[in-house]
């Protein structure tokens, strides 16, 4: 392997004062220019970072520019690149261009995504998970990149739910960013990575009292998870059986999944994973539909959520 420099955490260590960020895919129903205005708000309400997943819409790397150029001091962050959408000289490159062109201010998040959408979507054999992200992690250190840029690659984590892969975010990368969990998960994964590692939380909510409503935002939010092994198998250590897999979810795992209810209730939850030992935990705010940017939502939440 050759000489590899030590990543810029400067990033990691704004998200550990600024404790609370976003966490969407909505904007990609936007155009750009739109979206940045999104974001460029999101920033102006106090929020620490945007993270955004990669699956059906924009490209990690180029959404993470568009986000990156709309902004001023807000992290922007992929939660998670697909490591199948590009080789390891090529995720290394994009994120060093970016780093040097926004010091400070990107997190890599690496996911091995899911069988179904590697293989039918992307065309790829799906490797074992653990096994295919240590050496994926392995190649971007050993990627060559000759071209102006920071001397120091943005800080990566990796999309970890259970212990094998937690330890890997730890051991090869600089935390962990896992999705769909209890405060009890977060509290596992802070013993699995031990004291230094980053941890990062994604928590859905919805914002308000009709819990009819709250059902019906959490079930097509959970339709998709609940059909893939991945979330099931991370389920079931976290005490689910397969009764709470139901598609969209059964009512006991979307009152554990999806944060419902008032703004202290909201906050509440967002202290739980934070007392468990979160870093950083990112909100994703339920809309009507996965289409419904949800910016009331947002808005009504940061007076109480940016100063936890």
């Amino acid at each position: 392997m050759s000489d590899v420099p030590a990543r810029d955490l400067t990033a990691l260590q704004t998200l550990r004062a600024k404790r609370v960020g976003v966490w969407t895919t909505a904007l990609d129903t936007l155009m750009p220019e739109q979206a940045g205005e999104h974001a460029a708000e999101l920033q102006a309400l106090g929020y620490g970072s945007l993270w955004f997943g990669e699956a059906y819409g924009r490209e990690a790397f180029t959404n993470a520019a568009l986000m990156l150029a709309a902004t001023e001091r807000l992290v922007i962050a992929s939660g998670i690149a697909n490591i199948y959408g590009r080789d390891a000289v090529t995720g290394n490159a994009a994120g060093r261009t970016l780093q040097s062109a926004y010091p400070g201010r990107l997190v890599v998040g690496w996911g091995i995504s899911h069988a179904p959408i590697v293989q039918r979507l992307r065309g790829h054999s799906y490797g074992k998970p653990v096994t295919t992200m240590r050496e994926y992690l392995a190649a971007l250190d050993d990627a060559p990149f000759f071209a102006a840029s920071a001397e120091s690659p943005p800080p990566r984590v990796l999309a970890a739910l259970r212990p094998k892969m937690l330890a890997l975010a730890g051991e090869l990368a600089d935390g962990a960013h896992p999705y769909l969990v209890t405060p009890q998960h977060t509290r596992q994964a802070r013993e699995s990575l031990g004291a230094g590692p980053f941890l990062c939380v994604e928590q859905a909510v919805v914002f308000g009292g009709d819990r009819e409503e709250f059902l019906r935002r959490a079930h097509w939010h959970l339709e998709i998870y609940t059909g893939l092994p991945n979330y099931r198998a991370s389920w079931q250590t976290q005490g689910f059986a397969e009764e709470d897999f139901v598609r969209g979810g059964s009512q006991r795992l979307k009152d554990a999944m999806v944060a419902w209810g008032d703004v202290d209730r909201i906050a509440s939850r967002v202290r739980e994973h934070l007392d468990a030992g979160a870093d950083h935990v990112v909100i994703q705010a339920l809309g009507q539909s996965a289409f419904d940017v949800p910016v009331e939502q947002w808005r009504a939440l940061a007076p109480e959520l940016v100063g936890i």
